[in-house]
């Protein structure tokens, strides 16, 4: 399975043909949400928030390809449901539950976006582990249960974490590898000071924390 990430949390999977693409938000231009999401057959989604989903774009994509399904928390798949043409196809995911999305096998985990402040509302969020081998875990830092997470995406920047949360998290998964997302609000600076706290902190426990910049790709590793 080959991972492809662009801007903030958006990534692309390529495994036998087939295309799984993840948080398709508005951090993104238009331009690279439409090469993400080319040849695309499911659309995975973690929360309502824009920078997750762009509805502008990915609904008007929707509309122009009535073959792709899409998976959400509740809130927002409604709001997709009432937009888009052939609204059968998008289905309402909640935490602990599975799926086939062949040859993608899905689990879910959590349920809630970890906390901004007590006066921002707080929304639905699944974390997806596709695979057994790949976990997102959208805006929060739910450790999964009962499963060896051989890929990590880290949320590694966000009104809502915290340098040494984040680095917890890492510690707490366990993964063999990880890689970031949630860095889109990080200038140069910021991003390469956050990789190197990362990169050591992970190897300490055991985890090969590796940058990845939008276009880059990785063929991860199936976990044992």
């Amino acid at each position: 399975m080959r991972l492809t990430k662009f801007t903030h949390s958006c990534v692309r999977l390529d495994k036998d043909g087939s295309v799984l693409v993840l948080d398709p938000g508005n951090f993104s231009t238009a331009e690279e949400l439409r090469e993400a999401l080319d040849g695309v057959d499911h659309i995975l989604v973690t929360h309502e928030h824009p920078d997750h989903y762009d509805a502008d774009v990915v609904n008007e994509f929707l509309d122009r390809h009535p073959d792709v399904q899409v998976h959400a928390p509740g809130s927002i798949a409604d709001d997709i449901k009432s937009a888009v043409s052939a609204p059968d196809r998008v289905h309402e995911v909640r935490g602990e539950e599975s799926f086939d999305l062949s040859p993608f096998s899905v689990r879910t985990f959590g349920g809630q976006h970890a906390l901004i402040h007590p006066l921002v509302p707080i929304v639905e969020n699944i974390g997806f582990m596709i695979d057994e081998t790949l976990y997102h875990p959208g805006d929060s830092l739910i450790v999964p249960d009962a499963v060896h997470v051989g890929n990590l995406l880290v949320p590694i920047h966000a009104p809502w974490n915290k340098l040494h949360e984040v680095v917890d998290f890492v510690i707490s998964v366990g993964a063999d590898h990880a890689y970031p997302i949630h860095d889109g609000l990080l200038a140069e600076r910021g991003l390469a000071m956050l990789t190197n706290h990362l990169k050591t902190f992970g190897g300490k426990y055991g985890t090969t924390y590796a940058r990845l910049d939008p276009y880059e790709s990785v063929d991860l590793e199936e976990t044992p």
